[in-house]
């Protein structure tokens, strides 16, 4: 079985860019050649098309080639190579800026509009209730969110904090500032910037393997996703801001791509830049920069070379310093709810980590069943037609229900903070409700006696629930045409089944300590159900593993449970994975119809490339143009009967040995730049894609000569090539589209999507919900 896997470099790498040609043709009239000089739009790509990455990266070597050959003649032009080689650097630098001074921004903002649904700072509107109260004079628990300089709703409208009147204006406010910023964050996107709306990740995932959605990284998103994710995250919905926060660090590193002509101009190095913009997104977002860069390299990005590693780290490093010089949260920490954890683990424990990560792999299989469900019926339905009423009917349940209970009103990121708190004997928080006893359990074999009271059993009540509540209104809530996260809602249901699950082995302890499994346990101070808060819920709705850990590690500090984290990461991803591989952002890819070949899917089908290629059977017969004998009009005539990407070029429709392939576009843009640049060029003008151009009659109208658009060396495998090492090539060398020989003679084509759907109807799914190429 042969199949071809190398590509000769020629001019213009791989047929991209031509050089000057001379004139070979007989008598008076000069060949025609439009790319004397490089036209605008040769080698670009159209909108919903997917890059040729050797060729990028074909053109990429020779910039470099041509620049470091330069180098050698002039102090100026050694300049110039060393910009270019220090470009990459600054533009990480100056990613990171950008990036950590909007995450800034939106955190700082975030946290005063979810503060103003519950009243506003009487020395300035402008401060959150914590800013407000840093200089009151309240320094005991029960008053420690009391300020005279913070005034609830009720006080400024009925003049009293207390009683059911004041209850019920504060539900109103609550509500309406609910409704008012739900509304203008699906207002805003549904009028400026359409593609501001979701988490951005399954799209960015879609980039980055080489596919072109224009305006999906542009300013007026960036802009627009910038302010919606503020007035979304403290509208109440759940949701949070980390998915988004990529999509907004790789919106700003794709506008500052154009200021360097080496990221401007090249999609593959574009992409390489996108990668590190990744990490930075989960740099700012979680105050972890190790853990992002593993995120990028493990969730999203498609080609990650070791540099881009390097970018990758250097870049989530300048973004989490300028958060952290930001301060956002006024605590000197990158993250919210940073805590530490120094109590050593048992053995014995692990046993929970596991439940909590076999109740992760559940949920996350079943939460990603379900929302793809809704999502789908969403888009399959007159329901996709009413964004702004469907966001605003679940802003308004989501108030209020979440109103009543006071851990569903506060925002995910103060959920999570406050449950990973830990009591201390002044807390009087209902989570802290122990009662204060202690009793001697043996020598040497002692317990901390910490009997639950009214306040923990109330708070567990609401904690129960807060979870149901979150694991329903998040199925319905991920997906709306809002910024909307997944990291956050998935780390408040871990934390509150962390919770419930540590203080029930807490109480069982106490109740129980003469059993074998509780009589090894040393005597431990303070409350011992913290450790089960760090319960890395993710796992089963995204199916990362080491970046999920990492980050983890990085929020909490807790070096001491990485073992556990790990366990329970593990156990999550093996239990959701029993019910489908598939994570929930290459869920939303493949409902979408992009064209993502997963690189973690395996296909073991036994094919081969002629069951695949087109044309079948029953299909017209292949569209190709000769290397000679066709006019423009005939070539201009082919290209407006079809709508194929490119064509193959032959040597004779007699003989159809292959020659090359030419890009539709890069065929459009040639021909009607030679209409306008040269005279003589007609309709009856003979196309020629050969080296030396034939003859022609003296009194006729000159050759057009393209060949320099042509790729000489386009990716060909045999008909009885095995398919799955078809899907390989695709897979690892980032093809569209391969050609199928026999002999050398052509037979058809394969391309993503031809090998997407032939997957597709493997595995039982619908072939026709692949859209794109």
């Amino acid at each position: 079985i042969l199949f071809i896997y190398t590509r000769n470099v020629h001019a213009g790498g791989g047929g991209g860019v031509a050089r000057a040609a001379g004139v070979n043709g007989t008598g008076p009239s000069k060949l025609v050649d439009p790319l004397e000089d490089l036209l605008p739009g040769v080698g670009t790509y159209e909108d919903f098309n997917t890059i040729d990455w050797v060729r990028e990266k074909s053109k990429d070597r020779d910039r470099h080639r041509e620049i470091t050959n330069k180098s050698r003649r002039s102090t100026v032009d050694l300049l110039i190579s060393v910009s270019d080689a220090f470009s990459g650097w600054l533009l990480m630098l100056l990613v990171g800026l950008m990036s950590g001074a909007l995450a800034g921004g939106i955190d700082i903002a975030a946290h005063w509009l979810t503060d103003m649904k519950e009243g506003v700072c009487l020395i300035g509107f402008w401060f959150n209730h914590e800013h407000c109260c840093w200089n009151s004079n309240e320094t005991t628990f029960q008053e420690r969110d009391r300020c005279p300089q913070w005034q609830s709703w009720a006080e400024l409208i009925t003049g009293t904090p207390e009683g059911a009147f004041a209850y019920i204006v504060n539900y109103l406010m609550y509500i309406f500032w609910a409704l008012l910023f739900a509304f203008l964050a699906v207002a805003l996107v549904r009028a400026f910037a359409p593609y501001a709306c979701g988490s951005g990740i399954p799209e960015i995932k879609t980039i980055l393997s080489g596919f072109i959605i224009r305006g999906y990284l542009g300013k007026w998103t960036l802009i627009i996703k910038t302010i919606t994710l503020v007035l979304a995250v403290s509208s109440g919905l759940s949701l949070g801001k980390e998915g988004p926060l990529v999509h907004v660090a790789c919106c700003c590193a794709n506008i500052l791509c154009h200021l360097f002509t080496k990221y401007r101009k090249n999609e593959a190095k574009r992409r390489e830049v996108l990668s590190a913009a990744a990490a930075v997104g989960v740099s700012v977002a979680f105050g972890a920069p190790i853990g992002g860069v593993l995120f990028s390299l493990e969730e999203v990005s498609y080609y990650f070379p070791l540099k881009t590693l390097w970018r990758s780290f250097f870049a989530a490093l300048v973004a989490a310093f300028t958060l952290r010089s930001i301060n956002p949260f006024g605590n000197s920490r990158l993250v919210l709810f940073y805590v530490e954890f120094h109590a050593p683990w048992h053995l014995v424990e692990l046993a929970p980590f596991i439940l909590l990560g076999i109740f992760g792999g559940l949920w996350g299989a079943l939460f990603i069943r379900a929302n793809i469900a809704w999502c789908r019926r969403r888009k399959t339905t007159r329901l996709g037609h009413y964004a702004v009423t469907e966001v605003l009917v679940v802003a308004a349940v989501t108030a209020l229900l979440a109103f009543p209970n006071s851990y569903t009103r506060m925002s995910g990121a103060e959920l999570i903070s406050e449950l990973f708190n830990d009591c201390s004997l002044l807390d009087s928080s209902q989570l802290c409700g122990y009662k204060q006893v202690r009793r001697q359990t043996g020598v040497g074999n002692s317990l901390a006696d910490r009997p639950a009271g009214e306040g923990l059993y109330t708070a567990l009540w609401q904690l129960a629930l807060a979870l149901v509540f979150k694991i329903l209104i998040t199925v319905i809530t991920f997906g709306m045409k809002v910024p909307s996260g997944l990291f956050i809602p998935s780390m408040a249901v871990g934390a509150i089944a962390g919770r419930l699950l540590g203080v029930g082995m807490e109480q069982l302890a106490y109740y129980h300590h003469d059993w074998f499994i509780f009589k090894g346990w040393c005597e431990t101070k303070g409350s011992k159900p913290e450790m089960f808060r760090l319960n890395p819920l993710g796992g089963g709705v995204t199916r990362m593993t080491v970046s999920l850990v990492v980050i983890m590690f990085e929020l909490t500090g807790g070096l001491e449970y990485i073992v556990p984290l790990m366990a329970a990461t593990m156990t999550s991803k093996w239990v959701a994975d029993a019910f489908g591989r598939e994570g929930i952002y290459e869920a939303h890819i493949r409902l979408n119809g992009y064209p993502f070949l997963e690189p973690k899917e395996e296909f073991d089908h036994s094919s081969l490339a002629v069951d695949v290629m087109r044309p079948r059977r029953s299909d017209p017969a292949l569209a190709m143009l000769t290397q000679e004998g066709m006019t423009v009009g005939e070539v201009e005539a082919l290209v407006e009967s079809t709508r194929y990407s490119g064509f193959p070029v032959v040597v004779s429709q007699e003989s159809q040995r292959l020659v090359g392939f030419v890009l539709r576009r890069d065929l459009l843009i040639s021909i009607d730049n030679a209409r306008k640049r040269q005279d003589g060029v007609v309709s009856a003008s003979q196309v020629v894609f050969t080296e030396h151009v034939p003859p022609h009659a003296a009194d006729g109208p000159p050759p057009l000569r393209l060949r320099g658009i042509m790729d000489l060396s386009p990716f060909t495998v045999t008909d009885h090539t095995p398919m799955d090492i078809t899907v390989d090539i695709f897979r690892k060398l980032g093809l569209r589209q391969c050609l199928v020989t026999h002999n050398g003679k052509l037979l058809g084509i394969i391309t993503k999507k031809d090998i997407l759907k032939h997957m597709a109807h493997i595995a039982n799914r619908d072939p026709d919900s692949i859209l794109f190429n």
